[in-house]
């Protein structure tokens, strides 16, 4: 799948095992892909922010860090596991539904985990960029991408008939010369991102995109889903 072959090979057996087909241990522990995919995930973007920096050496920290986001996003892994085919040998017992795709996105995360314990850290950063990145990852096609994350945000509320907010106000130490926005994004009463900036637009763009770098459509639906049955109950 990748071009090499492993030192060893048992990391990435356990890279594929997703948690609800966890192994038991003869001392009891369970074992599954968590830890690796959390490796994994600060490997994936910090040779992402390394070949951001390079790449683009004119463009400020805002553009790189929208980039980034977009690259790493569950969405965008996701898309990656399955066009190199690591989806189809994730073991797991959940279904394959919308709704349990991002453990493709989680088992790329734990296996660029696997490979960078197993080869190192420039060995997995020339595998992504050049090899995964090179082939599957269309960056230009990324940054002319809508970057209109107030909008999207409204339009993915008015879609699942949820009700959103933006509470933006002059922030502490603001002035006429030097303003300062701060907002707060509240959907269904709920407080799910913030964001500041000179101007109302910027500060309410900033507090959307915390929603959106942090925040995937299943989380936000099962956030949001949990909320409903507290109120009913």
């Amino acid at each position: 799948m990748f071009g090499f072959i492993p030192h060893n090979i048992e990391l990435y057996k356990l890279a594929l095992i997703h948690k609800s087909a966890s192994l038991l241990l003869d001392d009891g522990r369970s074992i599954n892909n968590e830890r690796l995919e959390f490796l994994g995930d600060a490997v994936i973007e910090a040779v992402t922010s390394d070949y951001l920096f390079i790449e683009f050496p004119d463009r400020d920290e805002g553009f790189l860090t929208q980039l980034r986001s977009k690259i790493v996003s569950r969405q965008s892994l996701n898309a990656l596991a399955g066009e190199l085919g690591l989806d189809r040998h994730i073991i797991s017992s959940t279904g394959t539904g919308i709704a349990q795709k991002h453990i493709y996105g989680d088992a790329f995360e734990a296996m660029m985990g696997a490979i960078y314990l197993d080869q190192g850290y420039e060995f997995v950063n020339r595998l992504l960029i050049n090899t995964i990145y090179g082939r599957h990852l269309n960056i230009d096609e990324l940054t002319r991408s809508e970057n209109d994350f107030k909008s999207r945000l409204i339009e993915w509320c008015q879609k699942n008939h949820h009700q959103v907010e933006f509470r933006t106000d002059p922030g502490k130490g603001s002035s006429s010369a030097h303003p300062v926005f701060c907002s707060t994004v509240v959907v269904d009463e709920i407080e799910v991102g913030h964001g500041s900036g000179e101007s109302k637009k910027e500060a309410e763009q900033q507090a959307a995109f915390s929603v959106a770098q942090y925040m995937t459509d299943e989380q936000c639906a099962s956030l949001l889903d949990k909320v409903d049955r507290l109120v009913r109950s």
